[in-house]
């Protein structure tokens, strides 16, 4: 079964800013936003805790929040979520060492003890 998004003035007005931000940020509003956005307090609540864990104004290292952020995606399956966070790592970056390293941490040098602890307290069970 194949759920469809909704136009866009069918979204609660509380919702728009995200698809605006979307938007000028990507050129377009995502299609996965559009479905997740069919539970609307859901998506409103995992785009602010989103907002703010990444927000400008973080002790977190933009980098490391970003690791994280791919790393949570990796575990969750969540292909949309991966593709998205692994372009902003890489940006972060400026390469794409560390995201063609992340799913075989183990192995690399890149890393250190918070993505083993990562591991350790994200878990998904697969759909």
């Amino acid at each position: 079964m194949r759920v469809t998004e909704k136009p866009v003035s069918s979204y609660p007005w509380y919702l728009r800013p995200f698809f605006w931000n979307q938007k000028r940020k990507y050129g377009q509003i995502l299609k996965p936003a559009l479905i997740w956005a069919r539970v609307p307090g859901l998506f409103a609540a995992i785009a602010i805790l989103y907002g703010v864990l990444d927000r400008k104004s973080s002790p977190i290292d933009p980098v490391l929040r970003s690791l994280i952020t791919v790393r949570v995606s990796q575990i969750n399956e969540c292909r949309f979520c991966i593709d998205i966070n692994s372009a902003m790592l890489a940006k972060r970056t400026g390469s794409m060492n560390k995201v063609e390293a992340l799913e075989q941490w183990q192995e690399s040098e890149l890393f250190d003890n918070c993505i083993f602890w990562l591991n350790l307290n994200t878990h998904s069970d697969p759909i």
